[in-house]
């Protein structure tokens, strides 16, 4: 049998595709924020329901450039329950990344627990949406504002879902979105932020071209994080179809939760009042199963299924950190991180091979009787 890789990036119709970038062969213009790309920038800014969008080479940067932006200093609250980057643009700028645990319902940062962590050298929160999952946004804007305090959400797994109706885009002072191949909407490689401040657009986009705010002025110490126009061109291409996508991976969803929502020591999400979700991830919490989550990670990639330990060491406890942190501060985000595993989600995954992967995990038990 084929192998089922943990996700498999959406493609539009490569006719689609083809006749999307017919006019960069004519016009030559392939990046510096051409016609595709000040299209995508509009047409996101209508889908996420947002008013200000800017896009990035990819999110890592786009976060790093957004915490320049808004001149952050010393401690910044975040969590460990996420990926690298997260983390890294904290550090790489010069910033103390202070961990908060998460909750062990929904995996987002513990909300209660976040103004015994402030400080006087505190100057923002930056909350990761996981899976999908939204942040307490409501909980985070009140302690915000009583502290003074700014919020830039990493919104990584969270394109195009909405709280309450209202995009996601539009809680806290930027949120970062990743376009990577693997996520629910990409453009091959690439990101944006997102944020409130139209002053912001000017600052943003001088920072990912050099500094750059003239023909012949640079106003700022700058880099390059400019999206491409192919990236720009194959997220048009996209969004047109993301809708659909995110239906598929509805019914992959849903078909896993029927496998699984039964057996005994396996944990799975629920869903979130008032949000709607992206499916963008199946995560599942192996908590009193008779097999470890290294067990039914290695018991699938036997049968050529490729799961993920995912979020898998916590940024706290990486090598690069591990004289300045320690996992045991945040000690649920150490227990579901031990014991997560995501199972392959794609808009094209079959049904029967939902069913196949299900079925391992379940002959395990049976093996066990």
């Amino acid at each position: 049998m084929r192998p089922i890789q943990v996700t498999q990036s959406s493609m539009p119709n490569f006719e689609e595709f083809s006749e999307e970038i017919r006019g960069l062969w004519e016009s030559r213009w392939l990046t510096n924020m051409g016609i595709k790309h000040t299209q995508l920038e509009s047409e996101l800014e209508h889908y996420l329901k947002t008013t200000h969008v800017t896009l990035f080479s990819n999110g890592h940067l786009a976060l790093e450039y957004a915490i320049e932006a808004l001149n952050l200093t010393g401690e910044v609250i975040t969590t460990p329950f996420t990926f690298a980057s997260t983390t890294h643009a904290i550090v790489r700028n010069g910033l103390t990344p202070i961990f908060c645990d998460i909750n062990p319902n929904d995996y987002t940062i513990q909300v209660d627990m976040l103004e015994r962590l402030i400080t006087d050298k505190t100057s923002a929160i930056i909350p990761v949406h996981v899976y999908g999952n939204i942040c307490n946004v409501r909980e985070i804007d009140r302690i915000a504002k009583k502290y003074k305090l700014k919020v830039i959400y990493d919104a990584a797994h969270a394109f195009g879902v909405t709280v309450d109706g209202e995009g996601v885009a539009n809680f806290g002072d930027a949120s970062m979105f990743s376009f990577h191949a693997t996520k629910v909407f990409n453009t091959i490689e690439g990101g944006a932020l997102t944020f409130k401040d139209s002053n912001l657009r000017n600052v943003i986009n001088a920072f990912k071209n050099f500094g750059i705010t003239g023909e012949e002025t640079v106003e700022s110490v700058g880099g390059n994080a400019k999206m491409n126009e192919f990236q720009a061109a194959m997220g048009l291409c996209n969004l047109r179809n993301v809708d659909q996508e995110i239906i598929k991976r509805k019914a992959v969803f849903e078909r896993y939760m029927e496998n699984l929502r039964d057996i005994k020591g396996i944990k799975l999400s629920q869903a979130q009042n008032g949000v709607k979700s992206n499916y963008a991830y199946f995560p599942v919490v192996f908590d009193g199963f008779q097999l470890s989550r290294d067990e039914v990670h290695a018991a699938l990639k036997n049968e050529n299924i490729f799961s993920r330990k995912y979020f898998y060491p916590l940024t706290n406890s990486l090598e690069c950190y591990q004289e300045r942190f320690s996992p045991d501060e945040t000690p649920v985000a150490k227990y579901i991180a031990e014991r997560v595993l995501t199972l392959p989600l794609y808009a094209d995954l079959k049904l029967e091979e939902i069913d196949r992967i299900c079925g391992i995990i379940k002959a395990k038990v049976t093996s066990i009787h």
